[in-house]
């Protein structure tokens, strides 16, 4: 007998027993729709998070004032903060540089503030935001309509800005917002240019904002003692560290820290939040892993009940098929097959439930639909053991009864 002719019987044994095939088939869909699903999920956040941080630049640092990097647990303890980089000496470091980089300075003017035109008005949420001419880059971001700020706008702290794509929508429904003067708060602004839409990263979002000269965000600022961000782009990652360590000795230097004293500043590379995100991530990668495992050792422990019932009711069938010649290996591989295809099924139910679960949940967050082959190949390649270890002890329980007792059976 053929592995195609095993097959055929294990098919025929399935129909027979639909409702009992069906439910254990569901139990192993589940265990691995959550266990799929899980690892899918991840692997679309990673996705969006690396899109996310690489669109900042990847080769690029920040200095702030404050550590940025993600604390798990602490004790409540806050993260230390120092004290606030100001101005003057951010200008200081960007003109002083002598490494082959870019620097951005930029600071938060306002995190929550309502911009108005005409009747028109958003809600106290927009992010307002002084940049210098190295602002936009900086940050991945780019323009969709309009122009740059110029070199005398920036020196002179004009009342000009670069709006976000979901300003432009709430206040300009059918008209082109170039040139229209619009109320930023307590300010009153001219609009040069339309950022292109970008979506948000960690929180902040690119078209939910208003971007004005870096002099002018100083002269309006609603923090008294405000922080500015220094932002280094380097040529290649190769330089990065070279880079840092002048950066460092430079900042260092301008802002009056003694040899024996630690720096009174931060500096995070672009990916430092990212990867500890995805360092966290692992743990719940063991989890989702774990409860997908439980719930297939379940499925198989139902399943080797399954086949033991099937050996039992078939006891008879067993005797006939050994009295005309079938031996051990035949009757032990037909069960083994039969727990196999079982397997399949319900591993094919729960593979394509967890891609859709997970690819739900990534569309949700504004993500891009994966098919994860490994996950895919995995999963049919634990079917097939499960089907194994579950089938075997049955499989060779049938392939040890004496066809005489067998066929005695009733």
């Amino acid at each position: 007998m053929n592995y195609r002719e095993n097959i055929r019987l294990a098919l025929q044994s399935i129909k027979s027993n639909r409702l009992r095939t069906l439910l254990t088939a569901l139990i192993i869909a589940i265990g691995l729709s959550a266990l799929v699903g899980i690892l899918t999920t991840l692997d679309a956040v990673k996705k969006r998070m690396t899109e996310s941080f690489s669109s900042m630049g990847a080769n690029s640092f920040n200095i702030r004032n404050r550590g940025t990097g993600i604390r798990i647990g602490g004790q409540g303890k806050r993260p230390k903060a120092f004290k606030a980089i100001r101005y003057e000496d951010a200008i200081k470091f960007r003109d002083s540089l002598q490494a082959p980089a870019t620097v951005a300075v930029s600071v938060v003017a306002s995190g929550a503030s309502t911009v108005k035109y005409g009747s028109e008005k958003t809600n106290p949420n927009i992010n307002v935001q002084g940049i210098d001419e190295n602002g936009l880059a900086s940050q991945g971001l780019s323009l969709a309509q309009g122009r740059e700020f110029s070199n005398s706008e920036l020196q002179l702290g004009n009342n000009v800005c670069i709006v976000g794509s979901e300003v432009v929508s709430k206040l300009f429904k059918n008209s082109d917002p170039l040139e229209k003067l619009i109320n930023v708060g307590n300010n009153r602004f001219k609009i040069i240019g339309v950022l292109a839409t970008k979506g948000s990263s960690m929180g902040f979002s690119g078209d939910r904002a208003v971007y004005v000269p870096l002099l002018k965000a100083k002269q309006i600022n609603t923090n008294a003692n405000p922080s500015y961000t220094i932002t280094v782009i380097v040529p290649n990652n190769d330089m990065m560290e070279n880079v840092i360590g002048e950066a460092t000795a430079l900042f260092r230097n301008i802002r009056k820290v003694k040899i024996n004293e630690s720096n009174n500043f931060e500096i995070t590379k672009s990916d430092a939040i990212a990867q500890t995100l995805f360092e966290q991530m692992s743990y719940i990668v063991l989890g989702g892993i774990a409860i997908g495992i439980i719930t297939l050792i379940g499925a198989s422990i139902g399943l080797m009940n399954i086949m033991l019932v099937s050996v039992t009711e078939r006891t008879r069938e067993i005797g006939i098929r050994k009295a005309i010649g079938a031996n051990p290996v035949v009757i032990r591989r037909q069960f083994l097959i039969e727990a196999v295809v079982i397997c399949l099924i319900g591993g094919t139910l729960g593979i394509f439930l967890g891609i859709l679960i997970g690819n739900l949940i990534s569309l949700a967050m504004h993500g891009s639909f994966i098919i994860p082959w490994l996950f895919i190949a995995g999963g049919f390649a634990l079917c097939v053991a499960v089907g194994i270890i579950s089938g075997y002890y049955p499989a060779k329980k049938a392939s040890k009864l004496d066809p005489v007792e067998a066929l005695r059976y009733e």
